[in-house]
């Protein structure tokens, strides 16, 4: 029996943000005038994990993922979006080149690597074989979150299958997205988009919003499961100070 099945055991909760590249940051997070070259490290000083969203455009090289393993402080982990090739290009069908890349990038991430994020696109309605297939296809030590934006994938059998296979159910706050918050895995992946009604990555969240957030989460620890939190509405900074708001929240920082 793993760790976080054993009763008593309180799960771990990692908060952070999609991407830390972002020159709006400057005077935020970031002293102005930091080298882009320093801003991972500047960020890993105050956050514990991150969401690296450019491997969505450009998948990075096995030798920047050994890179990363290298340079990252003890403790950190970093998720990773699967590429938009696989996503959105295929929409995951034959995905084995893109799993054998992926796999590869994985090994070299080391102790370093957290959740592979596999957003799926609006136009890609429910299919169950073709997701079945492709997480059949992952080996069983890369941890998986997948995000649906296609309505249709809103279905018990969908989580059921999720359930089966232990991968979690992206759980989404932001304009247009459902909020269903189900855990289908031994960890919980949570993407916050920003609070805006209408417009997705704008905007930040109240303090009552994330003292909510918090609340979940601390369910999802106690119940031991981890939980992975990241802040996507990067706009003018919001997304460093609600992580930071929800870390404090948490007792994390």
């Amino acid at each position: 029996m793993a760790d976080h099945e054993r009763p008593g055991h309180t799960g771990a909760v990692r908060i952070g943000t999609s991407g830390w590249s972002y020159d709006h940051w400057q005077g935020v997070l970031y002293p102005p005038g930091l080298p882009a070259r320093d801003r991972l490290a500047h960020y890993a000083a105050r956050f514990d994990t991150v969401e690296l969203n450019a491997s969505f455009y450009r998948w990075p090289r096995d030798d920047t993922f050994a890179g990363w393993r290298r340079r990252l402080p003890a403790g950190f982990t970093m998720s990773v979006k699967a590429p938009r090739g696989l996503t959105h290009g295929k929409k995951l069908y034959d995905p084995e080149v893109w799993v054998g890349r992926i796999t590869r990038g994985w090994h070299e991430l080391g102790d370093k690597r957290a959740v592979l994020l596999v957003q799926l696109p609006p136009d890609f309605a429910r299919d169950d074989t073709r997701l079945d297939y492709f997480l059949a296809a992952l080996p069983e030590w890369i941890r998986v979150s997948v995000e649906f934006r296609h309505p249709s994938w809103d279905d018990a059998g969908v989580y059921a299958l999720l359930e089966r296979r232990g991968a979690a159910y992206c759980i989404m706050s932001g304009a247009g997205l459902p909020c269903v918050l189900r855990a289908t895995a031994a960890f919980v992946y949570v993407r916050l988009h920003g609070p805006d009604p209408d417009v997705l990555y704008r905007g930040s969240y109240s303090d009552e919003d994330l003292a909510w957030w918090a609340g979940r989460i601390s369910e999802w620890r106690t119940a031991g499961k981890d939980v992975f939190a990241y802040f996507n509405n990067d706009g003018g900074g919001n997304a460093v100070r609600n992580a930071t708001t929800l870390r404090r929240l948490l007792g994390a920082g």
